[in-house]
């Protein structure tokens, strides 16, 4: 069976199936790249809630950089955030994001029971 929450005419903020929980891309506003990367992972705690999982659950995150200049801000933040032992599998690349302002796009997947 197939979950989906908050399904818009584009997309679903979460979409559960087959024990993985599926977000949508994550993005913020903020002035730096540490601002915004706290804004999306603020969301995507919510988001792995409401999808009764968590950050310990994650299984795989894609994060995309406009300018991988700031890969060093992503990750000050970042490891922070992470729960120690419970890094999920990352990937992270540099791309042109859908408006000029953001500096940061997460795409996360994660168990849930």
């Amino acid at each position: 069976m197939i979950e989906r929450f908050d399904t818009g005419a584009r997309s679903s903020k979460i979409v559960k199936h087959n024990g993985v929980a599926y977000l949508t891309g994550q993005v913020a506003e903020g002035d730096t790249i540490q601002d915004q990367v706290r804004a999306c992972l603020d969301n995507i705690d919510a988001l792995l809630a409401k999808a009764g999982s968590s950050r310990e659950n994650m299984l795989r995150v894609t994060i995309w950089l406009a300018d991988m200049q700031d890969f060093e801000g992503l990750n000050e933040v970042w490891n922070a955030w992470v729960p120690a032992g419970h890094a999920p599998a990352r990937a992270c690349g540099e791309a042109k994001l859908a408006r000029p302002a953001l500096k940061v796009e997460f795409i996360v997947d994660a168990a849930y029971a």
